[in-house]
This record gives structure tokens, sequence and C-alpha cells, in this order.
């Protein structure tokens, strides 16, 4: 399995931008995609982003579509989410995973390497 391990997280007003990395250790496959989630208090863990690490083809979630934008830097092994105009619904904690092709990007339980987390809090 690889191991990830997330940064960038913090506080930020309402309308403000964060910068999420996650460092990926040990060996990605070509077929493998990186994507990110995010939990919030009692609630489920839920899809935001995902992207193909040998194609860069990428997908979001409709509540972030237009703020959020994943990226990956194969040389660096590094995986991005720039987050822009955050509102107070987006306060979570993020998680950078893996998953095979084949798994549904939208659901968690097709990853099976996760990090381990960094706080998004978003003030209004």
């Amino acid at each position: 399995q690889v191991q990830m391990v997330e940064s960038g997280g913090g506080l930020v007003q309402a309308g403000g931008s964060l910068n999420l990395s996650c460092a990926v250790s040990g060996r990605i496959f070509t077929e493998y995609a990186m994507g990110w989630f995010r939990q919030a208090p009692g609630k489920e863990r839920e899809f935001v982003a995902d992207i193909t690490w040998g194609g860069g083809i990428t997908e979001y979630t409709d509540s972030v579509k237009g703020r959020f934008t994943i990226s990956k830097d194969n040389a660096e092994k590094t995986l991005f989410l720039q987050m822009n105009s955050l509102k107070p619904e987006d306060t979570a904690v993020y998680y950078c995973a893996a998953r095979p092709f084949g798994a549904i990007a939208r659901d968690p339980r097709g990853y099976d390497s996760w990090g381990q987390g960094t706080q998004v809090t978003v003030s209004s």
C-alpha cells in the first residue's frame, strides 16, 4: 500500500483560499487514481475530487465545481487540492486517498489507501 500524508489545512475566512497537499510514498501504479474526500462531524465521508495518476483525468462533486481544482506532480509524488471561494459548509477534515481503476470514484469503499486527514475550518 502507498502511504499518504496531508498538509495545508487551517483556518480561513469565507471567500478565501487554501491549497492542500498530499505527499505520497511507496510505489504508485499508473492504473491508480488519487482523490480527496472530506468528513464533517457526524457526517459520512464525502467525495470531493479525484484524478487519474497516469492520464490526469479529473472528476469533481457538484458542490465544488468551479471553486476547487485537483492536480498532481508525478515527479514529486504529490497530490494537490486548490480550494478557492471557500464557504463555511466546506469545513471538514480533508483526506487524500488512492483507488485502483474499476473502483467507483465517489464511493470511499473503493479506496484502499488513506491519509490521516487535515482540518479545514472556514469562518463566516
